[in-house]
This record gives C-alpha cells, sequence and structure tokens, in this order.
C-alpha cells in the first residue's frame, strides 16, 4: 500500500504543517495536550479496520478475539486507575458519554439541575443549542459574585424547589477544585441521580490531586484528552447497579461500533497514568498553573476567583478594555495559543467574551517548569498591553520560538 506522502500529498503536508505549528507555539488551551508517541501509534494502527459492535465476549461480528483484549485491558487499567466498579470506554467524546448518562436515567422533559454554560459549565449541562437543553427542562446554578466559586446554597435551593432528577457537578472552565461531596448529600436530599463531570481535572483526580467523586456520583464521565493526556475520547464509571442499563445505553443506544483504535491508544494511556510519573507530572501541571496565575496577578491582570487549584485559570480582560476574542486572535498571531471565554456574569456573547482561559497541561507535558510560566505571562502582557502592533507581535514570535526550540515536539513528524 501506498504510504500517505505519496497517496496524498496534500494531506500529507497537512500533517506535517500541523506538527510543526504544535511545535512552535506556546499550547496554552485547557482541553487540549500532547500524547505520548506509544498512543500516536496505537491511534494510527491497523485497529482502525476492525468492526466490533458490542462487548468484549458479545460482540455483533466476528473476529473480535484479538481486539476484545485491548477493550478488556482499558477497562481493567481504567478501574485501576480511578477505583472504579465499572467503567465503559467505548463513547466517542465526553459529550457522548454525558448523552449516555441521560439516557440511561432520564427521560425527555425531565428536570436536571447542571452548571451555567457561562459560569463554567459545559454545552451538555443544558445549553439550549445542545440536545441537553433541547430534550430536558433545565435549571442552572452558578457561581457567587463575591467570590466566584459554585454557590452550593443557591444549588441547595433550586434542587428543593425543583426537584430535578439529575444533578451535574463539573464543567470545562472552573479554575478551582469542586468538593463533590455536598453535591452527593443534596442530591440524596432530593432523590435525584449525581452525574460527576471530570473531563478536565480527570488527571489531577487519578493522580490524587483533585477530590474524586467516585464512590459519591452515581455516575463520573471524562474524556480522556485533557489531563489524562490519552487519545481524543470519552468514558463513563458508575456504580454497580446502573452497569447494565449504562452499556445497553452506550451501544445500541447512542452510537454503534466502537472505535477500536482508540480504544486501544486509551488502554495505553491508562497504563503511563498508572505509573509514578504521571502524578510527578500532575504536580507539575498545577505548579505551573499557579506559577502562571501568579505572574499574570503581579502584572495587575483579574483572575476569576482570584487564581486557581487546577490546571486552568480564567483572565478577565473587561477592565482592560480587551474583549476575548481580540485576545485569542491577537496572541494567535504571536504563536500563543489560547482560547476566548465567558467569565461569570459576563455582558458579551460567547462568540465574543470578556476572558480568556488559559491551561498548563501541553506545556508541562513539554517539560516547561515555573520559571518557563513566568516568561509566557510576560509574552503574553507584552502582546495584550500593545493590541494590534505588529512590531510587537513579531517580537513575541521570536521569544516564542527561542523557548519552544527548547522543548521540541514530535521531531519525527515534521519532517
Amino acid at each position: 500500500m501506498s504510504r500517505l506522502v505519496d497517496a496524498d500529498p496534500d494531506i500529507a503536508k497537512v500533517l506535517r504543517e500541523e506538527a510543526e505549528r504544535q511545535h512552535r507555539n506556546l499550547e496554552l488551551i485547557a482541553s487540549e495536550n500532547f500524547v505520548s508517541e506509544a498512543v500516536l501509534e496505537a491511534v494510527g494502527s491497523v485497529l482502525t479496520n476492525k468492526y466490533a459492535e458490542g462487548y468484549p465476549g458479545r460482540r455483533y461480528y466476528g473476529g473480535c478475539e484479538v481486539v476484545d483484549v485491548a477493550e478488556e485491558l482499558a477497562i481493567a487499567r481504567a478501574k485501576e486507575l480511578f477505583g472504579a466498579p465499572h467503567v465503559n470506554v467505548q463513547p466517542h467524546s465526553g459529550a457522548q458519554a454525558n448523552m449516555a448518562v441521560y439516557f440511561t436515567v432520564v427521560k425527555p422533559g425531565d428536570v436536571v439541575l447542571g452548571p451555567n454554560l457561562s459560569h463554567g459549565g459545559h454545552l451538555t449541562a443544558g445549553s439550549p443549542v445542545n440536545y441537553s437543553g433541547k430534550f430536558y427542562s433545565i435549571v442552572a446554578y452558578g457561581v457567587r459574585r463575591d467570590t466566584e466559586r459554585i454557590d452550593l446554597d443557591q444549588v441547595r435551593a433550586l434542587a428543593r424547589e425543583h426537584r430535578p432528577k439529575l444533578i451535574i457537578a463539573g464543567g470545562s472552565a472552573f479554575p478551582r477544585a469542586i468538593d463533590f461531596a455536598p453535591f452527593a448529600d443534596i442530591a440524596k436530599d432530593v432523590g435525584a441521580t449525581l452525574m460527576a463531570d471530570i473531563a478536565h481535572p480527570a488527571g489531577l483526580v487519578a493522580a490524587g490531586l483533585h477530590p474524586s467523586p467516585v464512590g459519591l456520583a452515581d455516575f463520573v464521565t471524562t474524556t480522556t484528552h485533557k489531563t489524562l493526556r490519552g487519545p481524543r475520547g470519552g468514558m463513563v464509571m458508575c456504580r454497580a447497579e446502573h452497569a447494565a442499563a449504562l452499556d445497553k445505553v452506550v451501544m445500541p443506544g447512542v452510537q454503534g461500533g466502537p472505535l477500536m483504535h482508540v480504544i486501544a491508544a486509551k488502554a495505553v494511556a491508562f497504563k503511563e497514568a498508572l505509573a509514578p510519573e504521571f502524578r510527578a507530572y500532575q504536580r507539575q501541571v498545577v505548579a505551573n498553573a499557579r506559577a502562571l496565575a501568579d505572574a499574570l496577578l503581579t502584572r495587575g491582570y483579574r483572575l476569576v476567583s482570584g487564581g486557581t487549584d487546577t490546571h486552568l485559570m480564567l483572565v478577565d480582560l473587561a477592565a482592560r478594555g480587551i474583549t476575548g476574542k481580540e485576545a485569542q486572535e491577537a496572541l494567535d498571531r504571536a504563536w500563543i495559543t489560547v482560547n476566548k471565554n465567558t467569565i461569570p456574569f459576563d455582558t458579551r456573547s460567547p462568540m465574543v467574551t470578556s476572558g480568556i482561559r488559559v491551561g498548563t497541561p501541553a506545556l508541562t507535558t513539554r517539560g516547561m517548569r515555573e520559571a518557563d510560566m513566568a516568561r509566557i505571562a510576560e509574552l503574553m502582557d507584552r502582546v495584550l498591553s500593545n493590541l494590534g502592533s505588529s512590531s510587537v507581535e513579531a517580537m513575541v514570535r521570536a521569544g516564542v520560538q527561542e523557548l519552544t526550540a527548547g522543548f521540541p515536539l514530535y521531531p519525527e513528524h515534521r519532517r
């Protein structure tokens, strides 16, 4: 068979250029990371050829005896990593993992209590443009104005008023650690099912650096590609009594054939996460986040909730007269990659926003440490303090290139 460079030089060029962009840029998007070569190898393997609808030992197709081993390894390693009684590794994404829980425990029209998207929640917690907002009666809780931390009094009051069937804890832009125990108490008080979405802090949870919802929540969902540093995909953990119902919803309820090459890569990533080095990595992720937060605070930037306990922070740019969109575009031109993000009580649209979300998992994977975070804050500040200056952006690009050159990424893939 032809190699990619011969069969499709256009796509081969795209791959080389993206590998170069990832090496060249400072990747500060909190939901992104860089997988190991071993994970890359598994994702790009012959397992992509195999249809395997069903579950190990119970497939609808023949010839699954080999791929069954990969899925069984992924399940066993995930159970060990999180201490979960049951794991389904087939969801293609975090959104599908959440959908599987919805379809397992609630019916269209049922009340769901979840985090407000503009206060750090996720699309699948009730956004009106998402299936969750279209199918279910969503009640949103938020953060307090004074602390910008989750308002548990509001969660409790709304739960008692609306008696939701499902309560969701977790989201995509909470810079502070989430204590799942109060959510479990509230869910028990009103007879609701509790789902914890740990897509962002999953790596920290696995390393024991963030409270774990396993054992407190009925269901725990996550992606596998953020702080877990695995392939893009999703996963659901649950209590044993929900296992059969959940598995039936995942397949055939919301998806068909699983992506066996991705499941194998999940298994690789879980094995990596079980190693002592992974805990050290996660400690450095948190240390780098705090160092970056401190450096930005020192330069006069306001951070939502005043800082971070995790791998991410939200930078409020409203007082500087800059929108998140303007900041993202200017930093991108300077080879610093962030994403615009709403902040609590934002008056701007999600396509404009008043803030940016910044995270340290990818930078830490490359080997960067606290001193590098101070340098990055300086480079960001230069761009944002001289918005639109092409000369400053060019100077910052040179600084970024000098920094990233010391932490090479995927050299074989850039040739």
